[in-house]
């Protein structure tokens, strides 16, 4: 194993030393300076500095001497302040999940960069003008306390029990992207638009409130001041390590399948960034071997790359937990084009 990952090794070094060579030749063009700025979702820094990003940021800075400021929120907040800053472009890398990637594009907010081994990630996780590509891949999920909840609910319709009046929460669609996941999974889950509101509608009386981000419910689910909530396979996953009492699991619609849907961290290179040559550099670094075999070691993610398939026990573990689950691919066009109306319908349902 270890001699058959010897010349790939080789290959990602010298091309880190080209990388090297280049940033001394004068990388970001317009300042020189040695910064990178990433706006990103919520999930792949770890709350105690123990994630993905924070394994990958501190490795870039080692070997390239660029330096990564980080900015967090919600997938849509991350695109609105992007949007909002246009005219004065402070984000080099821009990393959400979609639709909200699309949402960035249609805006006019990314340029096309095709990283190193692009090639290596599949079509349906990049799009075909490069201008964005996945570098984490992930799955929509829910969790539900352990302690108080030890069987995880099986349907949907089992949440608009009376005992989940207000132990129950999601975040909010059209500005967190798991949030608009729920909407997502509904409407293929209940077969169309209005089922699905309709559902949404009778859920409203067990749900808690708004939360602009998905990443600050897990700790509310592992205190047991809510029993059930939205979230994503790796953000959770990541947070179980700290978090005994979180379990993950997927709905089904009553007499159904349990049943989710790639939900990808996607990237792509801002445009008109104040550093968009160490944007990049950053970019084409998430996507080198060593940085993808630790997407699931340390982020307890899925590697974008499909040449990459990690055996470490977190790999084993997300392998098991997604066993017997439908995978369906939603209209992600579609989803783009018509986000606006969808959200609309479920603030009308929900009286939101």
């Amino acid at each position: 194993m270890s001699q058959h990952l010897k010349p790939i090794a080789a290959v990602t070094g010298s091309l880190a030393l080209a990388a090297t060579l280049t940033a001394c030749g004068g990388s970001s063009a317009a300042s020189g300076e040695k910064v990178v700025t990433v706006y990103s979702a919520d999930g792949l820094k770890g709350e105690a500095g123990d994630g993905w990003y924070d394994k990958v940021f501190k490795d870039f800075e080692k070997k390239t001497g660029i330096k990564v400021e980080y900015v967090e929120g919600g997938s849509g907040e991350m695109v609105q302040r992007a949007v909002r800053e246009k005219s004065n472009t402070q984000a080099d890398v821009l990393v959400t999940l979609p639709p909200f990637i699309q949402q960035a594009d249609g805006k006019g907010l990314l340029q096309a960069y095709s990283p190193k081994n692009a090639d290596k990630v599949s079509g349906a996780d990049k799009s075909a003008d490069g201008k964005w590509i996945s570098v984490v891949n992930n799955y929509f999920g829910f969790v539900h306390n352990k302690k108080e909840l030890p069987a995880a609910p099986r349907t949907w319709e089992e949440l608009l029990d009376g005992k989940f009046k207000n132990k129950l929460q999601y975040s909010t669609p059209g500005v967190a992207g798991d949030g608009t996941a729920v909407v997502i999974k509904a409407m293929h889950d209940f077969g169309g638009k209005e089922p699905a509101m309709e559902y949404l509608k009778k859920l409203q009386a067990n749900n808690v409130g708004p939360s602009s981000s998905t990443s600050k419910l897990a700790p509310k689910v592992d205190k047991g001041e809510i029993l059930v909530a939205n979230g994503d396979v790796q953000m959770n996953f990541a947070q179980a390590k700290s978090m005994p009492n979180l379990g993950i699991w997927f709905p089904a619609k009553q007499g159904g399948k349990p049943t989710t849907f790639a939900l990808p961290y996607a990237a792509g290179l801002v445009n008109k960034a104040p550093h968009s040559e160490n944007g990049k550099k950053l970019l084409d670094f998430m996507l080198e071997e060593e940085a993808q075999r630790q997407v699931s070691a340390i982020g307890g993610g899925f590697p974008a790359r499909t040449d990459v398939k990690p055996t470490d026990a977190n790999a084993i573990e997300l392998a098991k937990l997604m066993n017997g689950v439908e995978i369906f691919e939603p209209d992600w066009a579609d989803i783009d084009k018509n986000l606006a109306s969808y959200v609309d319908a479920w603030k009308s349902a929900t009286g939101s």
